[in-house]
Formats: C-alpha cells, sequence, structure tokens
C-alpha cells in the first residue's frame, strides 16, 4: 500500500493535533488530582513498591478522587494510539527527508518508526498494572515490574520526541524549498 505525501502530512498532522488534545486533558486531570489529593497520575509511574501503590489507593479513595484517578488511567488509552500514530508518522516523514534513498541510515528510520508503537503497547500493559496494584495490592515484585515497563514506555516517548523534531524540521524544509522553488 502506497501513501501519498499529502496524505501522510494530513494523518501526521491531525495525530499530532489528537495527540496534543488528548495530552492537554491527562494534564489538566492529573494536575487537578494532584492539587485535590497531593498525588497524580503520573506520579504513580515512578513506584517500585507495592506499598507505595497502597498509599495511593489510600489517597484516593474519597470517591471524587477515585474517579478521576481512574479517569486518568483510562483516558490515557486514548492518548496512547494517538501519540503512537503522531511518532510514527513523524518517523516516516523524517526517513522521507532525511534518507530518500536506501541505505543504513533510511532502515535505522524505518524501525525507529516502529519503536512508539512498541511504546505504546507497554504503556497499556503499565496501566493494566497500576490499576490492578491500586485495586488489589499487588506484590513488590508486581510493582517493580510496573516500573521497568514504566521505564521502557519512556524510552519510547523519548524515541518518539526526537522523531517529531525531525518531522517538524522535514516540514519546514519542505516549506522552504517549495517557497525558494515558487520564488
Amino acid at each position: 500500500m502506497r501513501i501519498t505525501r499529502a496524505d501522510l502530512n494530513r494523518r501526521w498532522e491531525i495525530s499530532t493535533l489528537f495527540a496534543l488534545l488528548a495530552f492537554g486533558v491527562l494534564v489538566a486531570v492529573d494536575t487537578n488530582l494532584k492539587a485535590r489529593s497531593g498525588l497524580g497520575a503520573a506520579d504513580i509511574q515512578g513506584f517500585a513498591l507495592a506499598a507505595q501503590y497502597r498509599l495511593a489507593a489510600v489517597a484516593w479513595s474519597q470517591p471524587s478522587l477515585a474517579l478521576q484517578g481512574g479517569f486518568a488511567l483510562g483516558f490515557d488509552y486514548l492518548f496512547m494510539p494517538a501519540y503512537a500514530a503522531s511518532f510514527f508518522f513523524s518517523g516516516i516523514l523524517a526517513r522521507e527527508a532525511f534518507a530518500p534513498r536506501p541505505s543504513r541510515f533510511r532502515r535505522l528510520l524505518t524501525l525507529l518508526a516502529a519503536v512508539p508503537i512498541a511504546g505504546a503497547v507497554l504503556d497499556a500493559i503499565e496501566n493494566g498494572l497500576e490499576l490492578w496494584l491500586l485495586l488489589n495490592g499487588g506484590s513488590d515484585a508486581m510493582a517493580r515490574l510496573a516500573y521497568t515497563i514504566s521505564n521502557a514506555k519512556m524510552m519510547a516517548i523519548y524515541v518518539g520526541l526526537v522523531l517529531l523534531a525531525g518531522a517538524f524540521l522535514a516540514r519546514v524544509q519542505e516549506r522552504q524549498a517549495r517557497k525558494q522553488a515558487g520564488l
């Protein structure tokens, strides 16, 4: 299946816009949750002990806080495909701009474009483990597993952010080339 440059750009723009909007909602919800309870959903990503999850469950024991924490964890599942798509399309845009012909660098960029997709899968697993730990307590081994998966997910997101920066540079380069061609 082939995709035109215009379609690729449009898909990148839409997925990036949706990811930014979803991220904004998550930040707003998490900021409010942290202000009300002293603990945000993003904070639990750094937990490596089951006792920390038990304390978080106590901090969110008020129904409105539990609902808000659950919403943050659940809404993240809408954010995952958006950022994965945005970063994937970013990788393809960067690849086409900076490695237009077959080369090792082109293969590397193609592989890197898939890393954020793996990161979104890890994010989904992480959220499931975190919810399990919040609701059931769990063990330190499970908490360490969630922490390890969270770190791997963050590495994939960092790769995605670099690809996003590459896509922005590619778009700037493309606009400058069109501008010069029109002169």
